[in-house]
């Protein structure tokens, strides 16, 4: 990706980032008010079946998990600091749970792109279930990414069409205020 204006001309190297920790409109959300972070793609990952529906995803069948992959400006938000983010929106401790989210389809899941994003997720797991954080251990999943397939249009930036919703302002909204106190020197707009 090229700097737009093109006044140095150097590159901005994006990395990528694929989560899953519950509903992906909670994790869309909350990362989009990062600096640094440039885009955010609602998908699934982690499942058997080829260009998978949000229904199918939701029946359970599949083997996906709701996912977000973030992608990132690694000189602006570190791969460590973004796991920060995502341990803190949601509760890593519950196996295929998040809240009234019950299924296989909702675990919390790191799929790492490099060999380099598999150590860090591991020493940031170590490292909170050290903090003792939670009263029960992290179950967080750490596998290698295998095809990430986007979720269907309506599904993107949903959060941000749909902030009247009772969900959003629920579950979502919750999230997204809770990394603007928590992260506040990260926020794009303070």
């Amino acid at each position: 990706m090229g700097n737009e204006g093109g006044v140095s001309g150097s590159e901005i190297k994006l990395e990528l980032a694929t989560l899953g920790g519950g509903c992906f409109w909670c994790l869309e959300a909350a990362f989009l008010e990062l600096k640094g972070v440039q885009g955010v793609v609602s998908g699934y990952s982690g499942g058997t079946v080829d260009n998978p529906s949000y229904e199918e995803v939701c029946w359970g069948e599949t083997g996906h998990a709701e996912v977000v992959q973030v992608s990132f400006d690694p000189q602006q938000i570190s791969f460590q600091e973004i796991l920060y983010v995502f341990f803190t929106i949601h509760d890593p401790t519950t196996l295929n749970r998040q809240g009234a989210d019950v299924g296989t389809q909702y675990r919390s899941v790191i799929y790492y792109h490099r060999e380099e994003q598999k150590r860090v997720a591991e020493e940031v797991i170590r490292e909170l279930n050290e903090a003792r954080l939670w009263k029960s251990p992290i179950v967080t999943e750490v596998t290698p990414i295998g095809i990430f397939h986007p979720a269907e249009e309506h599904h993107q930036d949903y959060f941000q069409r749909n902030m009247f919703n009772p969900y959003c302002q629920y579950v979502v909204a919750p999230k997204v205020e809770k990394v603007r106190e928590v992260f506040r020197e990260k926020l794009k707009r303070e």
